[in-house]
């Protein structure tokens, strides 16, 4: 797949078809993108359980905060990503093992390697593109 163009249909499905998301990078911190987009994304119907290592534990918008996907212990549809392309080959890892359906890795955030290897797992892969944008943009 060309991961710089995306069909609006193949977003549009992603988006549709998933109730939870399971946001990597969620930060407790208001001025953090990830901190509005997911209050953006539960004003919209979605379940949004955040995922971050140092405020594991803590309450985020009324959802608990976990230390990893592989502890978070409800089923999630779509991992969206709030973190530095480094990163993403590790959370790739714990999307593997935590059996994820489909990862969304957020605006300027892009890591072919850890891509070929998402889709090699069988797992759909969305880079470079803000969830909340798109999801305003198709999903009227």
């Amino acid at each position: 797949m060309d991961h710089t163009r995306y069909d609006p249909e193949y977003l549009k499905r992603l988006l549709t078809r998933t109730k939870t998301i399971a946001m990597v990078g969620a930060s407790p911190e208001p001025w953090r993108p990830s901190f509005r987009i997911m209050r953006y994304l539960q004003s919209r119907g979605y379940r949004v359980i955040p995922v971050n290592p140092r405020a594991a534990n803590q309450p985020l918008h009324g959802e608990t905060v976990y230390p990893n996907l592989v502890a978070v212990p409800e089923t999630f549809e779509l991992v969206n990503v709030f973190r530095r392309p480094d990163a993403i080959g590790g959370v790739v890892g714990d999307a593997i093992a935590a059996h994820a359906p489909a990862i969304w890795l957020q605006l300027g955030i892009r890591n072919d390697a850890a891509c070929a290897r998402a889709e090699a797992a069988g797992i759909e892969m969305v880079m470079d593109r803000c969830i909340s944008v798109e999801h305003s943009r198709l999903m009227h």
